[in-house]
């Protein structure tokens, strides 16, 4: 199965400005992209914090939300599904149920525990020209060391916004 995490950042390194911040800053064909990719695997994994954000679900896809609190969530199956389980028991999951393909799309914690957990195959980053100074990181809160290579670089519009797609071995991690 084949995981990508796709995140729109500013030059800075920012995913958005607080928890609680809805994507609403990034180019029109950034959010193409990630509506394009989400409905081709048709699966979204994201944390709570990032669906709360969401104004609605998104048509066509399972999301998959991770929580510390799923017996408080609406449980709609195979539309909207909450909780509790690592990284590696989502993707064995997804797989058994036929999934090829998932988008990871943050917050910057699920982020960490994604890649910590070596579960990530490609990185998609839309750079966009915006610097917001403070906000959240790409990743929060679980260390992991991880090298990946560089695959594409494609400007998406003439504002400046670009899309840097990277591969990740998941054979392997670096050493110290």
């Amino acid at each position: 199965m084949k995981i990508i995490l796709m995140a729109a950042v500013t030059i800075d390194g920012k995913i958005a400005r607080h928890e609680h911040h809805f994507v609403d800053w990034s180019s029109k064909e950034d959010k193409k992209l990630f509506m394009q990719t989400s409905k081709r695997g048709g699966v979204v994994i994201l944390g709570n914090n990032t669906y709360e954000t969401f104004p609605s679900p998104l048509p066509g896809r399972l999301h998959i939300v991770l929580t510390t609190k799923v017996s408080d969530k609406p449980h709609k199956p195979g539309e909207i599904e909450f909780t509790d389980r690592s990284p590696a028991e989502i993707v064995a999951g997804l797989e058994a149920r036929g999934y090829t393909e998932a988008v990871l799309t943050g917050g910057a914690q699920i982020n960490a525990l994604f890649l910590a957990a070596n579960v990530v195959d490609e990185i998609w980053l839309t750079m966009e020209p915006h610097i917001f100074g403070v906000g959240l990181d790409l990743f929060r809160g679980v260390p992991f060391d991880r090298r990946a290579t560089l695959l594409e670089v494609r400007q998406l519009n003439e504002g400046g916004s670009v899309l840097l797609r990277y591969g990740l071995d998941r054979s392997s991690e670096t050493e110290d």
